[in-house]
């Protein structure tokens, strides 16, 4: 009595490692799903910037990628009145070209570099933000894996006072 129940056991199991593996592609309604939370995180954390009202800050920015070692980093990055006053390589202190980095030099360019990847939809994104503050801490954009990406971290960050200086 047990054989015949073996016996079918073992061809229903060999049935299924006969049939054809289906990979299923993503659907556009999950990826329209990230675009739509990317773009609501977007909205409040510059909602929660812009309501600080900080103009005088710094910040030190890296950049892991397949690129060259001035973008790279890491960089020190003093804004004052919401304009880039200084970028400085973090270990020489030499400054660097403003526009290797212009659309990483302030935290609003930061934003717009986000909004810009969500709205051409053709890379993947994942944002962690800062949750007193608002701004990125940590901006992935792209397959680093496939030598397409990268990966900016936003650190050190420090309110400024109208006078003090960073160096």
């Amino acid at each position: 009595m047990r054989l015949p129940i073996a016996i079918g056991a073992i061809l229903v199991a060999s049935l299924g490692l006969n049939a054809p593996v289906m990979s299923v592609p993503p659907t556009h309604g999950a990826k329209a799903e990230i675009t739509s939370s990317n773009l609501t995180q977007l909205r409040i954390n510059r909602r929660l910037w812009n309501q600080k009202k900080i103009s005088n800050y710094s910040y030190t920015l890296s950049n892991t990628c397949f690129c060259i070692p001035d973008f790279r980093g890491p960089l020190n990055i003093e804004v004052r009145n919401g304009i880039t006053k200084s970028i400085t390589n973090a270990q020489t202190g030499k400054p660097v070209d403003l526009k290797l980095v212009r659309q990483y030099s302030t935290i609003p360019k930061l934003f717009n570099l986000i909004g810009n990847t969500i709205n051409s939809g053709e890379s993947e994104l994942t944002v962690v933000y800062n949750p007193k503050l608002g701004y990125p801490t940590q901006i992935n954009i792209g397959n680093l894996a496939a030598d397409a990406g990268i990966f900016t971290t936003i650190s050190n960050f420090k309110v400024l006072h109208q006078g003090s200086s960073t160096k």
